[in-house]
């Protein structure tokens, strides 16, 4: 992909984080990456989305995290997005978004748990949420910080930052990432809708009591589906998916 499609493609990312109802205001970001080129494209901090352009877009190297091009000074989330591409090479785009839900669990430091199928679609379990920052990691480099307790929280495992592609930072908010800016996009949806669906359930119980899990073969039929070399869902000519 060339630098000018990346741009054009977090771009439009980046503006259907309103549409999606997963923003107030200017909070989010979605990046892309492009390896080859050892660079990535963010959102810059502060700007509307409804002002938002192509040439607003910001790229920063991947190694040291130096503006190379762009007018506006980056997203204040920008090495927290750098963190996670340096820790997990297969992950091409990262969104953070503080969307109402979402940010309900990681603010009670709650996992979002699985309930249903619909979760099972896309997160191969819940999506966990990590410990609070320490006074050090918020005094200084606060935003590598805040991906580097992501990183630790999944171990370093990218097979595991596959299979569940999100977490919750603790106070905070929602980070979800994919093979593209898309991708993260479409993953950070799908956390807002089942953090939302996961508090109605869990509404709906009587007090005190957990919602009874569904049974594991029900949530890995589901996953596999979509995810693996023996994925059916979808049809190549149209999503891309199997």
């Amino acid at each position: 992909m060339s630098l000018k499609s990346l741009r054009q493609e977090v771009l439009a990312a980046n503006l259907r984080i309103p549409e999606a109802g997963l923003a107030t205001l200017t909070w989010g970001n979605v990046s892309g990456v492009d390896r080859e080129a050892g660079v990535f494209v963010i959102k810059p901090s502060g700007v509307s989305y409804a002002d938002l352009t192509e040439e607003d877009l910001v790229v920063v190297g991947l190694e040291d995290g130096r503006v190379l091009e762009g007018r506006l000074r980056p997203s204040t989330d920008t090495e927290t997005h750098r963190c996670l591409y340096r820790a997990f090479p297969s992950v091409g785009g990262v969104t953070h978004t503080h969307s109402v839900h979402a940010v309900a669990f990681a603010q009670a430091r709650c996992p979002i748990p699985v309930l249903g199928t619909t979760h099972a679609d896309t997160f191969n379990g819940a999506i966990p949420v990590t410990e609070d920052l320490t006074a050090e990691q918020c005094a200084r480099d606060y935003e590598y910080n805040t991906g580097q307790v992501i990183v630790s929280l999944l171990e370093g495992d990218a097979s595991r930052a596959e299979a569940v592609p999100g977490a919750l930072v603790s106070r905070h908010g929602p980070f979800t990432w994919g093979a593209t800016a898309t991708a993260s996009l479409e993953n950070a949806i799908v956390c807002e809708a089942v953090a939302e669906m996961a508090l109605h359930t869990m509404a709906l119980r009587p007090a005190g009591l957990t919602p009874s899990a569904p049974p594991p073969h029900l949530l890995d039929r589901h996953y596999t589906r979509k995810h693996g070399p023996d994925a059916y869902y979808g049809n190549d000519a149209v999503t891309g998916a199997h």
